[in-house]
């Protein structure tokens, strides 16, 4: 199994005593009440308060307006959770390293409205999702086979979550990966995928003569259109819609392209159906084209808390998204890709917030 430097060294040794071992097991038997409290504590303000200055409980109740019973049990808990110390001598509290990454860290801020808001309740219905491959979670939110149908249809809370962790991990690696796409000067480009059209835009503001053609569901393109009516560079993006799961289904050959673009794409899909996809792309490939796949492939992360959130978010995808897939370790991407009668040629690593490009080629 591949697995990065820092990978390596934390997943392949028991380096924990008996002791703080058993702490771990207990933060995981009372891991929802910790989120909670977690996230209460930062959207009451108290993370922020305890950021600036030492404060007492009763300081702390005034403030928030809070009883000081709730702020006694929010700030009990958070002492033991690590976010929070107390100043034994004045009763007062602070801010701990890990309270100031709870609420300053961009990403851990994105993690937990998508926890909330996509994940929490649906989340219940795990067990069931993971037994019968289907996301059973998704129930909570609407009738729909996968979360991409109802996207649109979404409330609108989840929806704003949804979209913010979706482009907070892509929007981070655009400006790297524009580099590694157009270094070959393609210019005429398909995303498969291509969502609201954020990686189309940066492509024709990066390149005045690239033409983007975007492969998605057809309410995903109203979607598209909407969100780039009347900005620059608009007129050269179009849209072609097709449900990529109906296997009959082949990719447009109206033109050759020189590059074919899938971001935060594959995840959404099982084995299966990602052998489905790579096969039709292979049929539209030469010895010239390349396709660009832009992944969180949870074993290349620099860092071990990055491993960590994207097999986490493994779940979502059993949970909420469609039931199949996740954020899949490379072995088992590159596997795939050369059943599909394509070689991966380069791989460009620790893109944005993690990201990795797969270059790909038609195997001869």
């Amino acid at each position: 199994m591949h697995l990065s430097e820092a990978l390596e060294v934390k997943y392949t040794k028991d380096t924990l005593s008996a002791r703080d071992a058993q702490r771990a097991a207990e933060f995981i038997a009372f891991g929802p009440v910790v989120f909670e409290v977690s996230r209460l504590m930062v959207k009451w303000g108290i993370l922020d308060l305890l950021r600036d200055e030492e404060l007492t409980l009763e300081e702390v109740a005034q403030r928030t307006g809070l009883s000081l019973y709730a702020v006694k049990c929010l700030m009990e808990a958070s002492l033991t959770i690590g976010t929070i110390l107390v100043n034994e001598s004045s009763n007062r509290f602070s801010l701990s390293k890990t309270g100031w990454f709870l609420l300053n860290d961009p990403a851990t801020r994105v993690n937990i409205d998508f926890n909330h808001d996509v994940n929490y309740e649906g989340w219940f219905h795990l067990e069931e999702a993971l037994k019968e491959g289907k996301p059973a979670g998704l129930r909570h939110f609407g009738n729909w086979h996968t979360v991409y149908e109802g996207l649109s249809q979404l409330p609108a809370g989840m929806q704003q979550s949804w979209f913010a962790f979706d482009h907070f991990y892509s929007d981070s690696s655009f400006s790297e990966a524009l580099g590694v796409v157009f270094a070959r000067h393609p210019k005429t480009l398909l995303d498969v995928g291509g969502n609201t059209g954020r990686w189309a835009l940066q492509c024709v503001h990066y390149d005045h003569d690239v033409q983007v053609t975007i492969v998605d569901l057809p309410q995903q393109l109203m979607m598209m259109r909407k969100q780039t009516q009347g900005k620059e560079g608009a007129e050269r993006i179009h849209g072609y819609g097709m449900d990529l799961l109906d296997p009959s289904n082949a990719f447009p050959k109206d033109k050759r392209y020189d590059a074919i673009w899938m971001s935060q794409f594959l995840d959404c899909f099982g084995e299966g159906e990602i052998l489905s996809i790579l096969r039709r792309t292979a049929d539209i490939m030469d010895e010239e084209n390349r396709l660009y796949i832009m992944e969180t492939l949870w074993d290349r992360q620099k860092y071990e808390p990055a491993a960590f959130c994207l097999t986490q978010i493994s779940l979502y995808f059993s949970a909420i998204a469609n039931g199949n897939s996740k954020m899949y370790h490379s072995d088992d991407l590159i596997r795939i890709i050369r059943q599909a009668g394509l070689e991966v040629e380069d791989i460009h690593d620790h893109l944005g917030q993690g990201h990795s490009i797969l270059v790909c080629k038609k195997s001869i």
